[in-house]
Parts: structure tokens; sequence; C-alpha cells
């Protein structure tokens, strides 16, 4: 199957736009050829002074020769604005499609995926990739089409007046553009791979970094201490360094060559005025001193053209990666959750293909329990819970919910079913209101209301002037952690699933709003299957069962009274939190 072309795949999602980019190509390159014309004019004013010199009165028509150079730049210009009107249209509407074809597809991804991937890099592929695509199409493809014939009226006008001056005159084109070539080949486009995946490094890891600022100034530390970040930037810097040195020599050479074109006209003057010299010859030479400036103009036009098609081509490799990304598979054999019970049979799973993250892991959760997972970092507790919210797919054993596996329930009625609050909650900057209603569209404003008044979001609420309608990120409204995480519990509370995974929901909260964050839990806890992943023991005192988890493997279950007696892996754990909780800061004598 023959592969497309970068500008074939563009213009794929372009619609009936595409007669547009037609279009503007037409009108830029007719424009060019337009822009010509003033040259001509120009010759036949100094064609004009030649002959009638030393009588200057006798040049009757130099008015009108100047009025019509000046009509053809204009006309030059309004057409290319209309090529340029074209281009932005069909350049709009096809960068459109692209963010929406990328975003449509990532919301069929598994969440998973999408944050392994990593959100900085997402961000810059959506807006900033699509973007280049956009510039390339609205702006350099007009722009190529206006140098093509540019060179091509070139060559006519270089040839006609003097095939002599007209080849001299080509010579540093030449030279120019077997320098242009070495740089723009092969080797460019890896090097422009290599400058794109430095920028998008740094990308990632800057945002990244941007959310860990809060700890960074709790702890007195410096962008040093980001080292993944220190070492993008260092990338960057030791690439852009590297690469500009490789390409000083050679762009030396090109801009001398480019612009050495008056030497060859110059010394094609000397030699071919040796007996004389001739009118023609002279008005010729004068015309061609004023004309080959546009020849080092396109050429460096080309030059950035061959660098923003390399781009573009980065630019869709990168839309690839994502478009790639295989969505979750849709089983046929749909099946319906008999009940709302979650069973784990020897599942296993590894995010590299190397080291498994779980390894043969069996567990059961009945409708309407709360159980617990708990145990040392690294052990599997967030994999765990992730699996049955199907945010990734186990390579062995089977997740089910209500009887039914959850490959084999519709990924919408899964995510009606299994309802995930993170440790880290993320409010769009929208109202507290709409902050809720995102767990459920439909809910009118009353049934959100109840949903903020049982997650404990009354007191958040009154310090606002706008109430429920006030923006979070407004300037001047901020959230606390606790805060956050609260509306986040109302919105798990208006989507109404029956089954709850709440990952270290109170890590945020400070001690009064840990208290308001345990009663919404307790609230939200009311006829679901919850599931409860936490570092503080003390929260998971009442848990109808509490699983182990220890180098990804189920290490031990039972109730807290039973963990704590079988003296085991939980009984020191629970002994290491008492120790830290009752610690104390010595005051000095």
């Amino acid at each position: 199957m023959k592969q497309q072309t970068n500008l074939a795949r563009l213009l794929s999602y372009a619609g009936k736009h595409k007669i547009l980019t037609y279009l503007s190509w037409i009108f830029s390159a007719a424009s060019a050829l337009i822009a010509l014309m003033p040259f001509w004019y120009i010759w036949r004013i100094l064609k004009e002074v030649l002959e009638v010199a030393p009588d200057f009165e006798n040049a009757v028509h130099i008015t009108h020769y100047g009025w019509m150079a000046m009509l053809y730049a204009v006309l030059s210009m309004l057409v290319y604005i209309a090529g340029l009107m074209c281009s932005h249209l069909s350049a709009f509407r096809i960068a459109t499609n692209v963010r929406i074809t990328l975003i449509h597809h990532i919301s069929t991804l598994p969440l998973g995926k999408i944050d392994q991937f990593g959100t900085g890099k997402l961000r810059r592929i959506i807006s900033e990739t699509s973007g280049s695509a956009e510039t390339y199409l609205a702006h350099q493809l007009p722009d190529k089409a206006k140098a093509f014939a540019t060179i091509v009226g070139l060559l006519a006008l270089l040839l006609v007046f003097d095939w002599r001056l007209g080849l001299l005159s080509l010579i540093p084109v030449v030279l120019g553009f077997a320098t242009m070539t070495r740089m723009t080949g092969k080797g460019m486009q890896q090097k422009m791979t290599e400058y794109q995946n430095a920028l998008s490094d740094m990308s990632g890891e800057a945002v990244e970094y941007v959310r860990g600022i809060p700890v960074v100034k709790t702890f007195g530390q410096t962008v040093f201490s980001f080292k993944k970040f220190k070492a993008t930037i260092d990338n960057y810097e030791k690439w852009a360094v590297a690469y500009t040195k490789e390409l000083r020599l050679p762009m030396m050479l090109y801009t001398l060559a480019i612009n050495s074109v008056f030497v060859f006209l110059i010394a094609a003057g000397i030699c071919f005025t040796g007996n004389g010299v001739e009118e023609k010859f002279l008005l010729n030479l004068l015309f061609y001193i004023i004309l080959t400036p546009v020849i080092s103009l396109t050429l460096g036009k080309m030059m950035r053209q061959s660098e923003n098609e390399m781009i573009v081509g980065d630019a869709l490799q990168r839309i690839d990666t994502v478009l790639s990304m295989e969505p979750l598979a849709e089983s046929r054999r749909r099946k319906q959750p008999k009940d709302f019970s979650v069973e784990l049979k020897d599942v296993t799973f590894s995010y590299d293909g190397n080291t498994n993250a779980l390894q043969n892991v069996s567990l059961k959760i009945g409708a309407g329990e709360t159980v617990a997972f708990v145990g040392p970092s690294g052990g599997g507790k967030t994999t765990l819970a992730s699996l049955v919210a199907r945010f990734f797919d186990t390579q062995g054993g089977s997740v089910t919910v209500g009887g039914a596996d959850v490959k084999d329930i519709g990924n919408k009625e899964l995510m009606d079913t299994v309802s995930f609050v993170f440790q880290n909650s993320r409010l769009i900057k929208a109202s507290i209101l709409d902050n809720v209603r995102m767990g459920r569209k439909d809910a009118t404003r009353e049934e959100a209301m109840q949903a903020l008044k049982a997650a404990q979001c009354m007191d958040i609420i009154e310090k606002f002037p706008e109430r429920e309608n006030t923006v979070i990120g407004r300037e001047g409204v901020y959230l606390s952690g606790g805060e956050q995480q609260r509306i986040a519990i109302a919105r798990a509370m208006l989507k109404n699933a029956p089954v709850i995974i709440l990952d270290e929901a109170t890590a945020f909260a400070d001690p009064d709003n840990e208290a308001k964050v345990q009663a919404a839990f307790t609230e939200l806890a009311k006829g679901r299957t919850v599931i409860m992943i936490a570092h503080r023991l003390s929260t998971v005192a009442g848990a109808d069962n509490i699983f182990v988890l220890k180098d990804g493997m189920l290490a031990e279950s039972g109730k807290f009274e039973t963990l704590l007696k079988a003296g085991g892996l939980f009984g020191k754990m629970w002994q290491d939190y008492q120790e830290s909780v009752q610690w104390k800061v010595a005051k000095e004598a």
C-alpha cells in the first residue's frame, strides 16, 4: 500500500475546505508572477533614460511606467492576501479536525495509558504540534507555491534579456542550493526529530515541576531538586549548542553563495566591456543588479520551507504515536453485572512487560462491603484498584464486577458503575456547581446542591459571595487540597456509582478538613461497595476487610482486630504508625 505524503494526510482532514488550499496555491503563484511585472517596468524606465540621455526631458513615459509598476505591486499584494485568506480558512479547519480526532481518540484510551504517556506531552501534541501543522498550511505552503512561481518567472527574465548574465547569475543559485541540500537532507530530519524530542521532554517535565512547586517551596529546594527536569534542560542545551556548531560552516557558505551574485555580475561587466560599453549591455547589467536580490530572498524562503516541512513531518509522527495507541477493546459479549461485588482471580500485571507489578493476586469483595488496600509503597495497591476501574487490562487472570468480566462490560457502563476519587483530585476552571455536575451532566441544580451538602461542602460555598457559582481558578479564588477533595467527593456522590474507589483521598487534607472528608466518605459509602487505598491506618479500622499487599502479592487479609492479633506485616505497620503519631518535637531545655 502506497504511503500517504504528509500533505495528503493533512488534506484528508480538510473536508470541503480542501479546495481553498488549492486556491491559495493558485493565488500565491499568481501573485509571485504579478510581482515580477514591476521589474519589467523598471527595465523600461532604465531603457528610456539611457535612450534620451542627456536630453532627459524627452523621457515622457517614466511617470506612466512608475504608476504601472506600483499598480502591479499593489495587485500582487492583494492577490497574495486572497491566497492567505483561503489558506487560513482551510488550515484552521484542518487543525481543528486534527485536534478533534486526537481528543476523541484519547477519550477511548485507558486512563492508565494516558497517565503513563504524560499530560505534558499530550498537551503539547494537541496544541503545539497540531498548531505547527496549521502554520505550515496557512503560511508555508502558499509561500512555497509563491517561491516556485518566482523561480520560474526569474529564470524567464534572467535568460530573456541577456542569457550570458542570466547563466552567471545562476551560479550562486546552484552553489547555494547545493549547500542548502546538505543542511536539509536526511541528517537534518534526524536532527529535527531530536530537537522536537528535547522540547517535548522539557515541556513534559516542566508541567510536572510546576505541579510540584508547593513541595519545592515547602522544603526550600530549587529546580535542581527535580533531577529529571534539570536533565531535560541540560539535554536541550547540549543538543542546541552542538547543532549550532555543526551548521556554522554550511550556513556561512550558504550565506556567502547567495549573496555573491554581484561579484559574478561585476566580473562579467569588466570582461564584456573591454572594448567599450554598449548601451544595451549596460541596460541589462543595471537590470540584473536590481533583479538578482530577489534570488537570495527566494532561496532563503525555500530553505525555511524545507525546515518547516521537517517540523510538520515530525508533528505527524507525534500525532501518530497517540493515534496508534490501542483504545479499550469493546467486547461483543456484553454482560451486565448481577450485583456490585468485585472479584480478582490470579491477576498478574506488568507496566513494562518485564517486571510484574502484581503477581497472582486473588481476592473477593462482597457487594456493599467497605474494604481497604494497605501495604508498603510500591506494593501494588493503586495498580490493583486501577484494574478494577479498567485503567489497564490484566496480562493474566481476570477482574469481575457482579460476576461479569470488566472486559465484557461496556466502557460507558463500567464508568457509570465504578467511580474513582484520586488522592490529587483535579478541578477544572469552572464554577463549583459545574465541577460537581461533571459527575452527571443531566443533574438538576437541586441534585448537585444536595451532593455538595452531603459532601460537607457548604462551608466552602458560604465563604464566597457567588456561592456555588464561584469559578475555581479565577483570580483570588483558591481552594485547599482538602476542600478540592470534598468537591470531588460531591461529584462522585452525584454520579451515584455503586462501586467507589478512594485512592489516598485524605492525603492532602489538614486535620479539620480530614474530619469533614471522613464524614463525607461515610455518607458516600452508604449502600455502595467501597475500596479504600490508605497510608493512614487509622482510617481503615472500620473496614469490613483489609487486604495487605507487598511486592505485588497479597501478603495477608482479614478484619482489623484479626490482623493485629496475627502479628504479621499489618501488625508491624500499625505499630510503626502508632509510634509516628505519638512522635513530638522535643523542646530545648
